[in-house]
């Protein structure tokens, strides 16, 4: 502020400095000389509020952030590299447009096609080596690393890398809870705002016109695995939210989690519509449930409703989900959705 004031004084003794040398000799040369000056001084001030506005106005750090193991931890500055090892907190992070500082991902991260050629640091076992090599500003870990490596994560902090344990997530409130942990942490809380706007009101318009158009509920079986050990999503999972939203019933909404029935007891739920999650690493993963010895009198079976979602989008907790939603309505309820 004295800086500004300064330039101030210097701009009223430029301005006498005009009056007295035009006063005197009135030459046009004179005046734009003078007039020069002064422009470049008013520039010089101008300039400077600016950039006092925009550090007021972008200023996010320090921040101290609890985190979901219960540590509060404080990030003095605005992150300039970011290590993943945990393929949802990497789809959050791209999203919220921080790609170019992300330095390392799990092996397991596939999305968006750009983490594809970030350095792999390991999945549930961490390249510690790696890591502490790459010396990122901020590691974004799950509960898992949390629970499993406590002393590895330690090595981190001890070498100045902020530690952020972000945990797992059952529904979309708590994804959206781990979107904005990551942005405030990563100094991009707009973005994350934008995000979270766009998947709720996606989410709200499924929800209002499934019920007002959905009168006869359709029961859907969900396959996370394969046979012989099939495994499926009970209550306090997306996929649970996911048909509730869209007015379906969930054949296992007796059940708690990922659970694992026998085929005799699914066949028994008779359910309307078959969801398989395995396409991934399962060939034609419809056609292997439509030819089961047991299953010809199911009717999700009599009519040929079996269909192979992406598993990314419906279990893992990311902006994605609102995917898996919306690709659930038009194949449950086609005629409302699509």
């Amino acid at each position: 502020m004295n800086e500004i004031f300064k330039k101030w004084g210097l701009y009223s003794i430029v301005l006498l400095l005009s009056m007295a040398i035009i006063a005197g000799c009135g030459t046009q040369d004179q005046e734009q000389g003078i007039q020069d000056e002064v422009n470049l001084e008013e520039e010089e001030i101008i300039s400077d509020d600016n950039v006092e506005l925009d550090e007021d106005r972008g200023e996010q750090f320090p921040v101290t952030i609890t985190d979901d193991a219960g540590r509060e931890v404080t990030i003095e500055s605005e992150p300039e590299s970011i290590v993943s090892i945990q393929a949802s907190n990497t789809e959050i992070a791209f999203a919220l447009g921080l790609g170019d500082k992300i330095i390392g991902v799990s092996d397991y991260c596939n999305y968006p096609a750009e983490a594809l050629e970030v350095e792999k640091v390991g999945a549930q076992d961490m390249n510690a080596e790696l890591i502490l090599t790459l010396l990122p500003d901020v590691a974004l870990v799950s509960d898992y690393h949390f629970n499993s490596h406590p002393e590895i994560l330690e090595q981190f902090e001890e070498a100045g890398i902020n530690v952020l344990v972000v945990g797992s997530a059952t529904s979309f409130t708590d994804v959206y809870g781990n979107i904005e942990m990551i942005a405030a942490a990563t100094g991009s809380k707009d973005k994350a705002e934008e995000i979270i706007s766009d998947m709720q009101q996606r989410h709200d318009a499924i929800k209002e016109k499934a019920e007002e158009s959905i009168t006869d509920k359709k029961k859907v079986w969900v396959e996370v695995s394969p046979a012989p050990d099939i495994f499926t999503t009970g209550q306090n999972t997306f996929m649970n939210e996911m048909l509730e939203s869209i007015q379906a019933i969930n054949a296992a909404e007796d059940h708690e989690g990922w659970v694992k029935l026998t085929e005799e007891e699914i066949v028994q739920l008779n359910p309307d519509v078959i969801i398989t999650t395995y396409g991934y690493y399962i060939e034609n993963p419809s056609a292997t449930v439509l030819t089961r010895d047991g299953w010809a009198e199911v009717p999700a079976v009599i009519n040929e409703q079996v269909f192979d979602v992406d598993n990314d989008t419906v279990t893992r907790p990311g902006p994605r989900l609102i995917e898996g939603v919306e690709t659930l309505a038009e194949l449950i309820y086609p005629e409302i959705f699509k």
